[in-house]
């Protein structure tokens, strides 16, 4: 037969089973401890009130005692020892009333790094502008050399007009002085 498989059960252990009435024998016992319990309270308490606010009042201490049972248990040796951990977050739950809307948000790092980012780009620009930075320096240097250039050949240009228009001149009156003669 090979490895694993099935050779008679638990290791030579009986299997012990609980009978249905077991069970329910043992469920009526809890219930008549419960309601022993509650008697002895509503006795020491006295009977005074509505037995609905008596009910929600057990039922909110049931809540509390559920919570501090959850609360308590804990695996290992984490009931031996406290330990603060800064990291660890417990979460609460808070109702719709209690939110604050109004308030400011926090933002993730990428958005307060999006929104600096922004802020650092709008101020470069202002420089910019007013000429504080490197670069509008050296954009201003090359405008004035283009503006230079600029000026050189629109001198060239008008000289060389004015040039062509005496040469027009001096070729009309020699045409006017030839046909004078």
């Amino acid at each position: 037969m090979p490895k694993g498989g099935r050779k008679g059960g638990h290791k030579g252990r009986a299997r012990q089973y609980t009978s249905p009435e077991e069970i329910d024998a043992q469920l009526q016992a809890e219930k008549q401890k419960a309601r022993e319990e509650e008697e002895q309270e509503e006795g020491s308490e006295g009977a005074t009130g509505d037995p609905k606010k008596e009910k929600k009042s057990l039922d909110s201490d049931e809540s509390d005692e559920d919570d501090e049972d959850y609360q308590q248990k804990r695996k290992g040796v984490e009931g031996l020892i406290d330990i603060e951990n800064p990291n660890r977050v417990i979460q609460t739950t808070k109702k719709v009333t209690q939110l604050d809307l109004d308030g400011p948000k926090e933002l993730s790092r990428r958005e307060r790094e999006e929104i600096e980012k922004q802020k650092a780009k709008e101020r470069y620009m202002k420089m910019h502008l007013a000429g504080k930075t490197e670069q509008a320096k050296a954009d201003l240097a090359r405008l004035a050399i283009i503006r230079k250039q600029r000026e050189e050949a629109a001198r060239k240009k008008e000289e060389e007009r004015k040039a062509k228009d005496e040469a027009a001149m001096a070729g009309k009156r020699l045409q006017s002085l030839s046909l004078n003669k």
